[in-house]
């Protein structure tokens, strides 16, 4: 028989601390998404841009690019036929391995995030950045760092 352990309720700071970030991150991510749209771009689609404008010779390997966005392989394989369609992204073949795939920026995608870059910069400056102090910022990324790193799985790594 199982040993039953005693929930730990959270009290009522850490409901609120909880209720707060919940809210503040559907409501940012609903903005910087709204803020998008004229680009005709959804967040997800900025996130593989960034990700693939980064990234040696602007490609990554398909199944790379899903864990970076932490997307299923079949959701941004979707994903990726759409931005195909749009001209800013295209397949390659990996030549090392015929299953797989790599997902290239176009030259369109990197005319895309040159002039859509600066926007979403000032949208997350105008809606995050800014209305913290240089303290609060920095203590936000001191406080937000070992959750990053326990989820990432890297707690304990060097």
């Amino acid at each position: 028989m199982e040993t039953e352990t005693a929930t730990r309720w959270l009290s009522d700071a850490e409901q609120c601390a909880w209720r707060t970030h919940l809210d503040v991150s559907r409501l940012l991510s609903h903005q910087l998404e709204k803020d998008l749209q004229p680009f005709g771009l959804t967040n997800n689609d900025y996130e593989i841009l960034v990700n693939l404008s980064e990234a040696e010779d602007q490609r990554l390997r398909m199944s790379d690019l899903a864990e970076a966005t932490l997307q299923s392989k079949s959701r941004l394989s979707h994903q990726i036929t759409r931005m195909e369609a749009a001209g800013l992204v295209r397949r390659e073949n990996c030549e090392s391995d015929r299953r797989g795939l790599f997902a290239v920026l176009t030259d369109h995608g990197a005319e895309t995030m040159r002039a859509v870059a600066p926007h979403h910069v000032a949208s997350v400056r105008n809606h995050f950045i800014d209305l913290l102090s240089p303290e609060a910022l920095a203590e936000l990324h001191a406080a937000l760092t070992p959750i990053a790193e326990h989820l990432r799985g890297r707690r304990g790594r060097p």
